[in-house]
């Protein structure tokens, strides 16, 4: 009977689903007497089954080799569709992660949105999320991953936008949709190219055939290139970055789960694809361009923001970009431990920003501060979430940290040197975040604040629990190795860059001998920061001028030419309808000569032209 934990994985992402659906009947529309409430309760229920269906087929999967399902689906024109599944330790893992983020994110939304009417719209489609990135861990196929991203683009314009009535949300989410549809168009050409090359979707035989093949390098870098494309959207990787920043608008609950596992689906896709990559030297320098720039701007970013929920969500984007360099220096090891350790750590930090927007009402950082003795609990949730997302030993982020710069010391001394830099950059940006909230004194916003409802502590507390323990739950999973390599050269130096960023924005930001707010000599670089390079702008001039301009361009042509010649048939005909109906006359002969004088002329000319 216990086999059938692993034969039935495949009714996990149903569950959530079957939660979903039943959301629609506590939709205020259709009933008005038990409210929206029960939509909660019934989704909470229904992650809690995944998450324990997920734990009881881990602990029978672990250490057993992976294995594949395979369900036909379509055949049609000498193509067969089928629904590849591979079940392994690792996928399973994916997915005690996601539901067990996600039942946590749901508990906090009850707490969170206890006055909102959306509930029936809002659980169902964190549901929907929770399904749709099951499936895809689950998933050995490309085309069918390609598939289940775009319902989970769909998912987040559905989400960000939930509160319709306000013009800034439905902005976010129409252009949280279209960034992330750029990625998607690219992903699409690329995934239609690869099938004529390889004959086959499937990841594991990609990842065979990428052994053998012997391709036309000019070949695989163009279709690689286009893969890596959606993967940037998804991961909010330059120039693809602003769709997260947008999506700050809606529920943060929903940005809990955003930010920790739904941005890593495009990070789970390129891993997937690193074998394609592989093949590609300029496919492989190009990607860890792309992760470098973005990790290294986006940090910059962040330390220029105001909003308490941008400043962290930039720093998502800069993860990401770490996990980019990881597949481009084909350490997939390294990026399979950023995923796990920055979705724990930053789902702690948007639960601890959360319970402060959730009473303090402003999301401005220069108008909190002085909360350290009025939210303490609030507080060390923050610090720990702090520690397990930068290089801190012996948290969780350390160690990824770590496995990647050791695969970069001796290969790439500029990129562990820039990665440094990133670390200390992250934990400075951290560290003001922190002291802008709970150091000083008191504001205005800040005088009466208290911690909130249980419902958002409780699960808070237990994330904290859970990142305090994540070295523990990497020893026994053998990615820690030794904890003597904390005395290596570049795990001190590792050490060393954290605790100079932590300690540069204590003295500046816990200091009250430091005027505040703090910004750079030069107004021009403090603007250029804040405003995100001026990327919107540049969106503006490039993409959104291009495309307004081909648009007016093939409205004139319409206008002028093709509406033109059809208006000019048009009047010609009603003018030569008008002047014939003269010669109606109703003599048979003589429309008979008529016709026969036509017939005539035409062969005069006909003849003409012969001669």
């Amino acid at each position: 009977m216990i086999n059938n934990w692993l034969d039935t994985i495949w009714l996990i992402p149903c569950y959530s689903l079957i939660g979903a659906m039943l959301s629609i009947i506590w939709f205020p529309a259709i009933t008005r007497k038990t409210g929206p409430r029960p939509a909660g309760y019934v989704n909470i229920l229904m992650t809690f089954f995944s998450f324990v269906h997920a734990i009881a087929a881990l602990t029978v999967a672990w250490g057993q080799p992976a294995y594949s399902l395979s369900f036909p689906w379509l055949a049609v024109g000498g193509l067969n569709f089928t629904i590849d599944l591979q079940i392994s330790d690792l996928n399973i893992g994916a997915i005690v992660l996601i539901a067990g983020i996600n039942l946590l994110a749901q508990i906090y939304a009850v707490g969170y949105m206890e006055m909102d009417w959306g509930w029936g719209r809002f659980f169902a489609l964190l549901a929907l999320f929770e399904a749709g990135m099951c499936s895809l861990v689950l998933c050995d196929s490309l085309f069918f991953s390609y598939v289940v991203l775009e319902i989970l683009t769909l998912g987040t314009y559905l989400l960000v936008g939930i509160w319709y009535n306000q013009s800034l949300v439905v902005t976010g989410a129409r252009d949280a949709f279209l960034t992330k549809r750029v990625g998607d168009l690219f992903l699409l050409m690329g995934v239609v190219s690869l099938l004529p090359l390889t004959g086959t979707w499937n990841f594991s035989e990609l990842a065979e055939w990428a052994k053998t093949t012997d391709i036309n390098p000019t070949t695989i870098s163009l279709v690689t290139l286009a893969l890596i494309v959606g993967p940037m959207g998804k991961c909010a990787q330059f120039p693809l970055h602003l769709w997260l920043d947008e999506a700050m608008e809606g529920p943060l609950p929903s940005t809990i789960l955003r930010n920790s596992v739904v941005v890593a689906t495009g990070a789970w896709i390129l891993i997937k694809l690193q074998p394609l990559i592989a093949i590609s030297p300029l496919t492989q320098q190009v990607v860890i361009a792309i992760g470098a720039a973005t990790a290294f701007g986006t940090v910059l970013i962040s330390i220029a923001q105001i909003d308490i929920k941008r400043s962290l969500s930039y720093l998502t984007s800069a993860f990401m970009g770490l996990i980019f360099i990881s597949v481009g220096v084909d350490d997939i090891h390294s990026a399979y431990t950023l995923i796990l350790s920055h979705a724990l750590a930053i789902a702690l930090l948007f639960m601890a920003i959360g319970s402060i927007i959730s009473n303090v009402i402003t999301q401005d950082l220069t108008l909190n501060g002085g909360l350290w003795k009025r939210r303490p609990i609030t507080a060390l949730c923050f610090l720990v979430g702090t520690l397990g997302l930068i290089a801190f030993p012996p948290f969780g982020g350390f160690w990824a940290m770590l496995d990647l710069i050791s695969g970069l010391w001796d290969k790439n001394i500029a990129l562990a040197e820039l990665l440094l830099l990133i670390n200390g950059l992250i934990a400075f940006s951290l560290m003001r975040v922190f002291g802008l909230i709970w150091g000083g004194k008191p504001n205005q916003m800040t005088e009466r604040s208290v911690e909130p409802l249980w419902l958002i502590v409780m699960p808070m507390t237990i994330m904290a629990g859970i990142v305090l323990h994540t070295p523990q739950m990497l020893t026994d999973w053998g990615i820690i190795p030794d904890l003597a390599i904390i005395l290596k050269p570049e795990s001190l130096l590792l050490l060393g860059s954290s605790s100079m960023g932590l300690a540069a924005g204590a003295y500046l930001y816990l200091n009250e001998k430091v005027s505040k707010p703090i910004q750079l000599p030069w107004q021009d670089l403090q603007q250029f920061f804040a405003y995100d390079f001026y990327t919107s702008k540049l969106y503006k001039v490039t993409i959104v001028g291009l495309v307004d301009s081909v648009s007016h361009a093939m409205s004139w042509f319409d206008r002028f030419f093709v509406d033109g010649v059809g208006n000019l048939f048009g009047l010609a005909t009603l003018f030569s309808g008008q002047n014939l109906r003269y010669s109606t006359f109703g003599q048979l002969q003589l429309y008979t000569l008529t016709i026969m004088v036509g017939i005539g002329v035409l062969l005069l000319l006909l003849f003409n032209q012969t001669l």
